[in-house]
């Protein structure tokens, strides 16, 4: 079974998807500007794959002759951009393609970076002021 031709077609077609659809096509290279500020692409990948095959005997067929063999395969990739990840001054920015999120954990899962960025001001904020009355 090992030596069959459908191994070789479905390896094929695979390996074909796999190039089509790397990590870099979800998370793409990062591009810095001039002026320091750098944007990553983010997309959403979806695959969809289908292969099926049969031997046939036939009645002309010669005891000891191998079966014919007939198959199909197809596949497919979907690639989206959805987004665009920016940093500039240490900050990070998520800037979406999409409409906005039409769910709360969507909405959450959006905001997350804004969230961090002033949760970190915030804590900033506060160790410069303990800094300053102990200084006094």
């Amino acid at each position: 079974m090992d030596n069959h031709p459908i191994n070789d077609l479905m390896g094929t077609v695979m390996g074909k998807l796999r190039e089509m659809a790397d990590v870099s096509t979800v998370i793409g290279e990062s591009i810095t500007t001039p002026e320091g500020i750098t944007i990553i692409p983010v997309s959403r990948v979806s695959m969809g794959f289908a292969s099926g095959g049969t031997d046939f005997t036939g009645k002309h067929q010669k005891d000891g002759q191998a079966s014919p063999f007939g198959a199909g395969t197809g596949g497919g990739v979907k690639i989206e951009p959805l987004a665009f990840v920016v940093i500039k001054d240490g900050h990070v920015r998520v800037m979406t393609i999409e409409p906005p999120a039409s769910t709360t954990v969507d909405r959450v899962i959006d905001s997350a970076p804004e969230i961090i960025d002033k949760i970190s001001a915030m804590v900033d904020k506060k160790k410069a002021g303990s800094t300053a009355e102990s200084a006094e």
